[in-house]
């Protein structure tokens, strides 16, 4: 999964993406408004998390710009501003959740999990597939009931297969969701990736549409 973090404060800002990404999130960081503007016009996140605070473009400003867009991807704002009418504002705006700073990692993991899971339509905090079973949140697999030893990598591209499941998830789509702008994967880290999915699952877990991208089956 694919965030864009918006913060100004350099070590905030890195403690959050390092937080993040070793909460198995792949994510980009900018710094202003006007960047985070241009970002997410031109390209695909899957959550936003953003700041009020910004320089060059505010970041309710941000907000708006995305959903005049008609971008529907959850945004939670995570901000100094615990004013009541600040909190209204930003919801009333089309921000999908509030935290106020600081805020412990741990928390806006969960937070993060709960949006994109409402954001997929689902109601429960398991995935389930035929006899395969993960739990984002500890970031845990089983199949068949035995546990599946998976990478922070290869879980989360089997999540996002598994949520995406009957729908043919290309190659573009799939580095998106796991690889931010300063990751430099190998050309073929993806096949290596769905190759070790399939020792692990079975090879007709995952199927190959060639020239097109991968499925995982429905049932």
């Amino acid at each position: 999964m694919r965030l864009l973090l918006v913060e100004d404060d350099p070590q905030l800002g890195d403690g959050l993406m390092a937080g993040l990404r070793q909460a198995g999130y792949a994510v980009d960081w900018v710094k202003d408004g006007v960047a985070a503007d241009h970002s997410l016009a031109s390209e695909t996140f899957d959550l936003l998390v953003l700041d009020l605070g910004l320089p060059r473009l505010a970041g309710m400003d941000v907000l708006k710009r995305l959903r005049s867009r008609g971008q529907i991807l959850p945004v939670l704002i995570l901000t100094a501003r615990d004013a009541t009418g600040d909190k209204i504002a930003g919801l009333d705006c089309g921000a999908d959740d509030y935290l106020v700073k600081p805020v412990a990692i741990d928390e806006l993991a969960a937070r993060i999990r709960a949006l994109t899971r409402r954001a997929t339509g689902r109601t429960q905090p398991l995935l389930h597939l035929g006899d395969l079973s993960i739990d984002p949140a500890a970031r845990a697999v089983t199949q068949a009931g035995e546990p599946v030893q998976l990478s922070l990598r290869e879980f989360s591209l089997l999540q996002t297969l598994v949520e995406n499941a009957g729908r043919v998830m290309t190659r573009a789509q799939l580095e998106s969701s796991l690889y931010g702008w300063h990751d430099e994967p190998d050309s073929n880290a993806l096949e290596v990736h769905i190759h070790h999915l399939r020792k692990k699952l079975g090879n007709e877990r995952i199927k190959t549409l060639r020239g097109v991208g991968y499925l995982v089956p429905k049932g």
